[in-house]
């Protein structure tokens, strides 16, 4: 005999658990197969939500007598209506795939991944159970009916079973109608990337212009600021030339008090000292006079050298009719003897 668990739920919300014997199930003493096996519905507790896992130490179990407080089942009630009022209003904002335009249709398409990457590895342990062995079953034998009634045969001519004009039908009706449907699919595929292309040339075209715009603001906006620099600097070039002549007549006014008396005075002194002088004076004293005492030097240098080479010649010769005198006055003393 074996027990066999039985839970029953209270109407309060709380569970009973009782456990009473009862016969085990007649069952063959051979193998069964696998298919067989895993048609069987096991009850396995481990699988129970019922089934309290993990610490129980501080878990507070209402006992099956007591009654639930009803603001504690109030409050979870409203708990629960505020989850699902956040459930669907997330569900009424996610984005949802916009309607098909007219004469199309959506088709799916798979999204999901095909590979999942197990990155918590399970830790694992084998335990054994020793239990009886089965008995391979012995292989069923062949049903061969009991031949019964009479043997007849039938002539069949070629073509009498099959008709290929009329059986080949169907299937190019079912060939013809999958490839049409699939050219209306690629067909609106196409259209449907062509306005997408459509829309993005026209959203780049937008673009341009806009960024054209913004660039035309820009340069404008930047030819006001240069305008506006130049039209300061040209104000307070103006302002210092106003202030630099201000001074100017201020400078020359002075200028013009301080010398009033000045001119005469200076006039007077560089008379004096020479600055003022005849021109026809000034000329024969620096050119005339210069250009007269150089001639003259070197009329008086030509004198001077021919004067000296008259002397040398003069002294050769008087030098040679000297020594031609002493050679004549030896001459005679030299026939004597």
């Amino acid at each position: 005999m074996a027990s066999a668990s039985h839970s029953q739920r209270n109407p309060n919300g709380t569970y009973t658990f009782s456990s009473r014997p009862r016969p085990v199930d007649n069952r063959s003493k051979y193998r069964e197969p696998a298919d067989e096996l895993a048609q069987r519905n096991h009850g396995n507790i481990m699988y129970d939500r019922r089934v309290v896992r993990g610490n129980t130490y501080a878990q507070h179990i209402i006992p099956s007598s007591a009654q639930p407080d009803p603001s504690e089942i109030q409050k979870q009630e409203a708990i629960r209506k505020r989850a699902m009022a956040r459930k669907r209003a997330r569900e009424r904002s996610r984005p949802k795939t916009p309607e098909a335009l007219q004469g199309r249709q959506h088709i799916d398409v798979q999204t999901d991944l095909y590979l999942e990457e197990l990155s918590d590895v399970i830790v694992a342990t084998d335990i054994e159970c020793q239990t009886d062995e089965f008995l391979d079953r012995p292989a069923t034998p062949l049903f061969i009916p009991v031949k019964s009634g009479k043997d007849a045969e039938t002539q069949i001519e070629e073509g009498e079973l099959f008709d290929f004009d009329m059986e080949v039908q169907p299937i190019l009706e079912v060939l013809v109608g999958k490839i049409v449907e699939q050219s209306l699919l690629e067909v609106m595929e196409e259209e449907e990337l062509a306005c997408l292309r459509a829309q993005q040339r026209a959203f780049e075209e937008l673009r341009n212009n806009e960024l054209a715009e913004v660039q035309r603001l820009q340069e404008q906006e930047r030819r006001r600021n240069e305008e506006k620099e130049r039209r300061i600097a040209q104000q307070k070039q103006m302002l210092k030339r106003e202030k630099e002549a201000v001074e100017k007549i201020a400078a020359r006014a002075y200028t013009r008090q301080y010398l009033a008396g000045l001119l005469p005075a200076v006039f007077t002194s560089m008379r004096s000292h020479g600055f003022f002088y005849d021109p026809v004076e000034k000329d024969i004293e620096t050119n005339f006079i210069p250009w007269l005492m150089a001639e003259v030097n070197n009329s008086l240098e030509k004198r001077y050298a021919a004067r000296e080479l008259l002397d040398t010649l003069i002294l050769e010769v008087t030098q040679k009719r000297l020594e031609e005198f002493k050679m004549l006055e030896t001459q005679p003393d030299r026939s004597d003897s």
